[in-house]
């Protein structure tokens, strides 16, 4: 067993990169009275999601939505801005100004426990040590336990011509001189969709392609419709079903997108979305025996533990689903495991947002898969439209659906489009999570007028439903000519 001394650079637990995860991670350990070190090679802690990824993206969202008028337009008209001219500065202002407020916040907490922050690039000597390199200087540290929680970067495929101009990826979009007149996005997914609804509502010319007969395919159909509809109501193509072969830049700056079918999109600025890889070059991984997958992702059990017992690792780095929430919960109970705090949680369904404009929320199963387990359900919709909250706002397009076990009715899942969906969400995770049914938001009271009346409206529409079919026989009754 490791015995730690009483020594500068030995500590209980050693996290590599300050994202969410090694946040969390380390927090949780000191908070167990353990000596930890946080290691990051950026001296801005916070890691990708707080200087390339989430917290940026989220700020110019919400920039982007003040400043073209985006809320107000249900009342005021299409061509209603805040703003008339937006320019990258007016955007990127708020959201370096955020963005630095939580990195001190950040900084504050963990030193505030007594942690110690250290600059440099980490890389394994063995399963307790590891090395930090910063400029000229070198230390050695050794820790009983360590964790990697180095987070991930855009894949940047071969056949893109990456140039940080005109064809760009996820990190490259915040840093444009100029808001571009006309953007190809390339992958329909959650971040794809996420900066194609941005730069669509502040009138830039957008196209999505994704090679998929769907974006956003793990999502409920009728949400997906929605989306789309909303999108191509601001003017953005959307391409399905058709692969792009390459892209590179014409003698006039402009990118040119180059599809399997024989299309071709030509816009001034290209970004590509196509999925992302682990940051673990440098780590010297082979030093202790771990690989990681050509995606850069590291194994590990269901205690975030790697095959080698005193290395851990949380975050992106580990894969699906990726999230900053997940990064934050599985670096806490990587701790916990490390430490002997053997908890047993109380599992509770994964929600998941995606900040396009509009929000999208889910928590559960959506109908195609209860269609595929047999499972006997019914589902109930509200719209925003129908509530005087969602005309008060100017929601015209908002709508929640809930799935639930027809005789039973336990919820099942919870689906939403429309503003504040990534917060109405956690009201059914947290029925979901009790198991509970639709019968408690028939019975709730919800303050009035708010988005969360939407709950008992859905409720009340699919409970009628099932009140409707009552005393009809379960399963389908047999024709005369089946009988006979």
């Amino acid at each position: 067993m490791y015995i730690l001394m009483a020594n500068k650079n030995e500590f209980d637990l050693v996290v590599i990169g300050s994202g969410p995860g090694g946040q969390k991670a380390a927090i949780q350990a000191l908070k167990l009275g353990k000596r930890v070190a946080v290691i990051d090679a950026n001296p801005a802690l916070g890691g990708n999601c707080l200087h390339d990824g989430t917290i940026p993206s989220k700020s110019f969202r919400e920039a982007i939505m003040h400043l073209s008028g985006y809320k107000e337009r249900s009342h005021y008209g299409q061509a209603y801005r805040v703003k008339q001219n937006i320019e990258m500065r007016d955007l990127n202002d708020r959201t370096d100004g955020i963005s630095k407020d939580i990195e001190q916040t950040i900084r504050s907490q963990l030193l505030r426990n007594k942690s110690e922050l250290i600059v440099g690039f980490a890389s394994f000597v063995n399963a307790n040590t590891v090395k930090v390199t910063f400029e000229s200087t070198e230390r050695v540290l050794i820790a009983e336990k360590i964790i990697i929680a180095t987070g991930t970067r855009p894949w940047r495929p071969s056949s893109f011509e990456f140039d940080g101009v005109s064809i760009l990826d996820s990190n490259d979009i915040l840093r444009m001189k100029k808001i571009p007149s006309s953007l190809t996005v390339v992958g329909g997914g959650v971040i794809g969709c996420e900066y194609g609804s941005m730069f669509s509502a502040l009138g830039v010319k957008v196209s999505i392609v994704e090679q998929r007969d769907s974006i956003l395919s793990f999502l409920d159909q009728e949400l997906i419709e929605s989306l789309v509809f909303q999108l191509r109501q601001q003017k953005t193509g959307i391409i399905t079903g058709d692969k792009v072969i390459r892209c590179c830049t014409s003698p006039d700056g402009r990118a040119v997108t180059y599809l399997e079918s024989g299309r071709r999109i030509v816009s001034e600025v290209l970004l590509v979305s196509a999925g992302r890889v682990g940051n673990v070059e440098g780590l010297n991984l082979e030093n202790v025996g771990l690989a990681a997958s050509n995606r850069g992702l590291i194994t590990v059990n269901e205690y975030y533990q790697t095959s080698v017992p005193s290395i851990y690792a949380v975050g992106d780095v580990i894969g699906q689903p990726a999230l900053a929430s997940t990064s934050m919960e599985q670096g806490r109970r990587a701790a916990c495991h490390a430490f002997g705090l053997l908890e047993h949680p109380f599992e509770i369904p994964l929600p998941y947002g995606i900040y396009s404009i509009p929000e999208i929320a889910m928590v559960g199963a959506n109908e195609n898969e209860l269609k595929a387990s047999k499972v006997p359900y019914e589902f109930g919709i509200a719209r925003f439209s129908e509530m005087e909250r969602g005309k008060i706002i100017g929601d015209r397009l908002g709508v929640l659906k809930l799935l639930f076990h027809r005789t039973t009715l336990r919820l099942l899942g919870v689906h939403i489009i429309g503003e504040g969906a990534t917060e109405l969400v956690h009201i059914g995770q947290a029925v979901m999570g009790f198991q509970g049914g639709i019968d408690y938001f028939v019975n709730a009271v919800f303050n009035y007028p708010t988005l969360a009346q939407v709950y008992k409206t859905a409720a009340l529409d699919g409970w009628n439903k099932v009140v409707a079919s009552e005393g009809l026989p379960e399963e389908a009754p047999l024709m005369d000519s089946e009988i006979h």
